[in-house]
């Protein structure tokens, strides 16, 4: 019997197949409900088994329907729209079966990779991938209905057509987990970019907003979120992140960072060496595994020290600059990296410009002098915040001098590694209002003490790599809100500290040694 004959002879009516299809579709559609929410922790090792299986099926019925719409194509061109012929009822079959499996093993790996189920992108697939295979199979029912009525074929290529198109979304958003949402577009131009992914642009435009906002390192930062978080935002993120994660590998919460991917934890607190992150930034640059990759923009080698000092200081989300031990090294590159965004002006509050004209002039001169230096410490007050880190060496005594206008307003004063002596602290007798202060790696020693403690605002003091000695510093004792102290490499003794702590219960002292 030859193929004309074939496709007029009268089917039987395919009620069972209708029957068990229409049951699968809407079994495919209820699984989600009946389910519930996806509880990774509880799913067993079975479940992750099989649901890592769905990239080797998804391809098959992306295979198998880009072929039937390309036969149903030359048939109505070839036809002029006329009849279909039944070529691509064993297709189509092949096709909806392996579309329901692909789905259902997407389904398995939803429920129980923890990184997938916290994901609105890749719960976008899900409902996708769910909604192909229901049209798949409804597309299959239609063409055994046209074959069996000898229907005109206008509703099943309908049908058809509406399930390549489903088809292709769930494979872009499948596409956008894997390389990120403009991994198609990345390349083409840009009227084709604004046609085919405006989203995906406006996402990475605004990303890169929040990125330079959040490098603006504050006058007492918090280590991982103004200085480490900011580094890897920008080395790192693009392919880390909630819409596109390389080796189920987030970067873009701490936890999720501490956590890792399928190549085990990301950090190891407290052991930069054996640090997932650290261990391929330091791979050379031809290894394959080396990150960033390549093609992307390297991780300077003062940004991976800033990591490595983060990650072997213990990887605290919380603490602040104050807070930790930083030595020069490590201070030089924060420098550096301060130094690329700090404002070359300063921007002031509406309420100074109206009502201190000579505070304004004064804060005018000194962001003159010594750029991105002075900023007030919020749009709504008039208290000021100094630091020096991007001047170092090249801060002395004779430019202290010209903050004098400002000293009584300033809250937090930042001299570490300057070249300033116990000539600039006396003059910080008339800033009462002052309660955070950096004087590490300065040359200053106890005469200094004597003017810290005039100033009973004081609620933070860094010391570290000065001269002081246990007379100085046990007069500290004095200071009623002091809450952070930094001793560490100091002259300072043990029995010293001990009798300090004893006198100040709510203070804590930092000092790298046993008290």
């Amino acid at each position: 019997m030859n193929r004309s004959k074939l496709s007029t002879t009268p089917r039987k009516k395919p009620w069972v197949l209708t029957f068990f299809g229409l049951l699968a579709a809407s079994d495919l559609l209820a699984m989600p409900f009946f389910v519930g929410a996806p509880d990774a922790a509880k799913m067993p090792d079975m479940v992750r088994f099989l649901g890592h299986f769905h990239p080797v099926f998804l391809h098959l019925p992306i295979g198998v329907f880009a072929l039937i719409i390309l036969q149903e194509l030359w048939l109505m061109v070839r036809k002029k729209g006329g009849a279909s012929d039944d070529a691509s009822l064993y297709p189509l079959f092949f096709g909806a079966i392996s579309a329901g499996v692909a789905a259902i093993l997407g389904f398995l790996l939803y429920h129980g990779e923890a990184e997938f189920s916290k994901s609105e992108l890749v719960e976008q697939h899900l409902w996708a991938g769910l909604f192909f295979a229901v049209a798949a199979v409804l597309t299959l029912l239609a063409k055994l209905w046209t074959v069996a009525m000898q229907w005109n074929p206008i509703f099943y290529r309908l049908l058809l057509f509406v399930s390549v198109g489903i088809m292709g979304f769930a494979s872009h958003e499948g596409a956008s987990i894997t390389h990120g949402k403009n991994y198609l577009t990345e390349y083409a131009p840009e009227s084709i970019q604004k046609w085919m992914a405006p989203q995906a642009n406006a996402e990475d435009k605004k990303s890169a907003q929040s990125v330079s906002a959040s490098t603006v390192v504050p006058s007492d930062p918090v280590v991982y979120s103004d200085i480490v978080a900011p580094i890897l935002e920008r080395r790192c993120l693009q392919c880390h992140k909630e819409s596109k994660f390389k080796g189920k590998f987030r970067m873009d919460t701490y936890e999720l960072l501490v956590k890792g991917g399928k190549s085990g934890s990301g950090l190891e607190p407290g052991n930069s060496a054996e640090s997932n992150i650290i261990i391929r930034m330091d791979l050379p640059l031809d290894d394959e595994e080396h990150m960033p990759p390549e093609g992307k923009p390297d991780i300077e080698d003062s940004e991976v020290a800033i990591v490595k000092w983060w990650i072997d200081n213990g990887a605290d989300p919380k603490k602040k600059l104050s807070q930790t031990p930083v030595p020069p090294a490590i201070q030089e590159a924060i420098n550096k990296l301060t130094a690329a965004v700090s404002p070359a002006k300063t921007v002031l509050p509406p309420a100074i410009i109206e009502t201190d004209k000579n505070l304004l002039a004064a804060v005018s001169n000194i962001s003159k002098e010594f750029p991105g230096t002075l900023t007030f410490e919020s749009q709504q007050s008039q208290w000021l915040t100094f630091t020096a880190v991007s001047l170092r060496a090249n801060f002395d005594d004779a430019g202290f001098k010209k903050l004098a206008p400002v000293l009584s307003q300033l809250v937090s004063l930042d001299l570490s590694a300057t070249k300033i002596t116990d000539q600039s602290v006396a003059q910080l007798s008339v800033a009462k209002n002052l309660r955070l202060i950096r004087l590490s790696e300065t040359s200053i020693t106890d005469i200094s003490i004597d003017t810290l403690v005039q100033l009973s605002t004081l609620e933070s003091i860094n010391l570290y790599g000065t001269y002081v000695t246990d007379v100085g510093v046990s007069k500290l004792s004095l200071l009623p809100h002091l809450k952070k102290l930094y001793l560490w490499k100091t002259s300072v003794t043990p029995d010293a500290i001990k009798l300090l702590r004893e006198k100040l219960p709510a203070c804590e002292i930092v000092t790298g040694i046993e008290a």
